[in-house]
């Protein structure tokens, strides 16, 4: 016997009633048992695949997952999704599916979930795009959710220190600088990334399995652990047994993602100096739920949250130090101190992140983690910035900069494409005090807003990461660090500022102040608008890319496909 009531939930349009016999005999097909097809059925969606460590482990730990889900006396139905893993995708024309995977990860898992109709979710995420993806599906679908992360990847040791994949992306510039040997660079890269997991440092995916803590779909401390850690199958369990209880008390997804929610999660990027992409999956998870929360608002946040907590990129540690330093919860208790937490937030634990971190024991260690009364620095690690020559805002992570880097001024070096500025920088056809310009990169107009995480370590390989700035309309990876300004809008494509910005054109560009200007006036900007011929057309005129281009928005909103959450006419679990 069933404890839940069917005639409420999505799954009885497959299982109840003499007309649904036909659905009922291909769920017997796959063994289930009469009371296993009456019970509520529940979606363990993973983006399990073997194009990268970080999705390697999720296949494994979703089966206990489904063992949760049982033992809850639910039937979990697995399904996998796409995933594209930036390290791999990084550097070439590849990157361009990254953020567009986003979108389609969003979408196959809603259509999965409303093909069948299940009733819950569980989903098991890795990789950068594939963790805010997920949430946003979840959202979107507001059914009852929660959401857990394949782990981080342990990191490596080389001559007696640990190493990151990041170290292998600026011994790339080491090596093109005539600092090391192939020899070197060939040992380092056989030993950076030691097991399963997602990049170790503070990047994209580690700051978004933190929000996924923060704003309250993933189980308190279940995004610490190590991928290849056995003590990660007991939170995929628990997982599994939570959300039988949040179907039980019909607590869905938005009753968890919040403005209050989303706010505490951009504390914890800030306190964390998190990857420059959360300004950007924040408020496209804001879109799903129709709660207005863009660029403006994170970077808010993020100006009046201190940095305390040390992590690479900008840092020392890695994710696996985090973790012993007590994770998520021990940050969340900092903030609260502060009083930077909203307390009344539910969680999919059922109870409030109030009440999660009143159950907090562990104290800051003063390494990893330090007291928010004592912080590496006042303001976040990330900072927005605003001006005339981006006036929809833009974004730079500024953790590990000292407050006299956080000013720079000088001449633009402009390029139409991350290669024509990768290739400058191999050749050194660059000056200390050039203001990189990478146009043409945003979403509609790469299409894909590239990461331009091979330019970035390139220059911070070849010693010259301090001495020059670099500004984008598309993104940065996580791992990347110096004066890296990203998310430049409104974008090359769509006619902002920086698509008529010419060779020498002064730059300033001030992370106190929050400020990204060009030394031209207004009637001369207007000038050149006029005389623009319109940005570069690209080779993508079919297919997924094509598609995304035509539909995406405004980085400052997320660069979503969809109107969202205030024009929906029904919510999924209601029909």
């Amino acid at each position: 016997m069933t404890k839940f009531d069917k005639s409420k939930l999505p799954s009885r349009h497959v299982t109840e009633g003499p007309e649904r016999a036909p659905h009922r005999s291909y769920l017997y097909a796959m063994g289930l048992t009469e009371q296993e097809i009456h019970q509520p059925l529940i979606g363990v969606a993973t983006c399990w695949n073997e194009a990268a460590p970080c999705n390697i482990s999720l296949n494994r730990q979703a089966q206990v997952v489904k063992m949760g889900v049982k033992q809850a006396l639910g039937t979990p139905r697995e399904f996998t999704t796409i995933t594209v893993t930036d390290g791999i995708a990084m550097g070439h024309e590849g990157m361009r599916s990254s953020l567009a995977s986003r979108e389609a990860i969003a979408d196959t898992v809603e259509l999965t979930m409303r093909g069948h109709a299940y009733d819950a979710i569980v989903g098991l995420a890795g990789c950068d795009k594939s963790l805010p993806g997920m949430m946003m599906a979840m959202v979107r679908l507001n059914t009852p959710s929660v959401f857990i992360y394949g782990g981080s990847i342990l990191p490596g040791r080389h001559e007696g220190k640990d190493v990151t994949v990041q170290d292998v992306f600026e011994a790339v510039g080491q090596h093109q600088a005539g600092n090391m040997s192939t020899c070197e660079l060939e040992k380092l890269e056989a030993v950076a990334c030691p097991s399963a997991g997602a990049c170790g440092g503070q990047f994209t995916a580690n700051t978004m399995a933190c929000v996924s803590e923060a704003i309250g779909l993933a189980l308190p401390n279940s995004a610490g652990a190590p991928a290849p850690y056995e003590s990660r199958d007991q939170y995929a369990e628990a997982s599994g047994r939570a959300v039988m209880n949040l179907l039980e008390k019909n607590i869905r997804a938005r009753d968890i993602v919040t403005r209050a929610s989303l706010i505490n999660a951009a504390r914890v990027v800030a306190c964390t100096g998190g990857s420059t992409n959360a300004g950007l999956h924040l408020p496209a998870i804001a879109h799903e739920a129709g709660i207005d929360f863009d660029l403006d608002d994170v970077c808010d946040i993020f100006r009046e949250t201190p940095y305390f907590v040390d992590l690479k990129p900008g840092g020392q540690y890695v994710a696996k130090d985090l973790y012993e330093a007590g994770g998520v919860p021990v940050i969340m208790k900092e903030l609260e101190k502060a009083g930077l937490i909203d307390r009344d937030c539910m969680t999919a634990t059922g109870y409030s992140i109030g009440e999660e971190i009143d159950k907090v024991t562990r104290e800051a260690d003063g390494k990893v983690i330090h007291p928010i009364a004592t912080p590496i620095t006042e303001t976040g690690g990330v900072v927005g910035l605003k001006g005339n020559l981006s006036p929809e805002g833009a974004i730079v992570k500024v953790a590990g900069m000292s407050e006299e880097q956080q000013h720079f001024s000088g001449p633009a070096r402009v390029f139409e494409c991350e290669e024509e500025a990768f290739a400058a920088v191999q050749a050194r056809d660059y000056k200390e005090g050039d203001v990189i310009v990478i146009r043409n990169e945003g979403p509609a107009g790469g299409p894909g807003m590239r990461e331009m995480l091979a330019t970035t370590a390139a220059l911070s390989g070849q010693g010259m990461g301090k001495k020059v700035a670099l500004i984008t309309d598309g993104r940065f990876s996580g791992a990347t660090r110096g004066f890296c300004v990203g998310h430049v809008g409104p974008e090359t494509a769509h006619g902002g500022p920086i698509a008529l910005l010419k060779d020498g054109d002064v730059i300033t560009l001030d992370a106190i102040k929050g400020e990204i200007s060009v030394d031209l006036t207004d009637e001369e900007l207007a000038e050149r608008k006029a005389n623009w011929k319109g940005s570069r057309p690209t080779i993508y005129a079919t297919g997924a890319l094509w598609k995304y281009a035509q539909l995406v928005g405004s980085t400052r909103l997320g660069a979503v496909t969809h109107p969202g959450g205030k024009e929906e006419k029904h919510v999924y679990v209601d029909l």
